[in-house]
């Protein structure tokens, strides 16, 4: 059953799919998609247009500003931020304040599973890959790849991790998931599941 908090500001032309929660003081804009079992936490923001997938979270204060895409499976946590103006300025030129015409906007991507860590910001337009995880803090200003695992300003990738969430340990040229069992192999940059 869906759930939406008295106080929270959900448009009429916003979708929102069975078993969602959203809680206090979150806004949801038109035109935004949230798909099945998601919860959205109190004021939290969801942009115009915005599209959520299925089993999301998005915890208490994150910021999703339109046109982001998020996947199936994803955590955004605490106060993240997914910009949408690689050029913000308040006033033109001239002196004028800006207006929405005035500037295109640009999105975040972020892929099924991945994980994005309280207080982190993604600076559009940036991909964060399936099952990667973003710490807590981190500035992504590049994409990120699958399995990734990025800390610090600007994020940089320190290892891989599996679906688990957990940091693969590497020996013979084969990472492995210390909880699950799963492994995986690098090339060129990747990581790849082993069958």
């Amino acid at each position: 059953m869906t759930f939406v908090a008295s106080d929270a500001d959900v448009s009429a032309d916003a979708v929102v799919g069975e078993g969602t929660k959203i809680w206090n003081l979150a806004q949801v804009r038109e035109n935004a998609t949230i798909g099945r079992s998601c919860i959205v936490g109190r004021g939290a923001y969801i942009g115009a247009g915005v599209t959520i997938g299925d089993n999301c979270k998005i915890q208490n204060l994150a910021l999703v500003y339109e046109p982001a895409s998020v996947g199936d499976g994803v955590f955004i946590g605490p106060a993240v931020v997914f910009t949408n103006d690689q050029y913000p300025r308040a006033v033109s030129p001239d002196g004028e304040l800006k207006s929405a015409s005035d500037w295109t906007p640009v999105g975040v991507t972020v892929l099924e599973g991945a994980s994005i860590g309280a207080r982190a910001v993604c600076v559009a337009p940036v991909t964060v890959g399936r099952w990667a995880t973003v710490a807590a803090g981190a500035v992504v200003t590049k994409d990120v790849p699958d399995h990734a695992l990025v800390v610090g300003v600007p994020a940089r990738r320190i290892g891989w991790v599996g679906r688990a969430g957990v940091p693969l340990r590497e020996e013979g040229g084969v990472w492995t998931c210390p909880q699950s069992g799963e492994r995986y192999r690098e090339a060129n940059g990747a990581l790849e599941r082993i069958e």
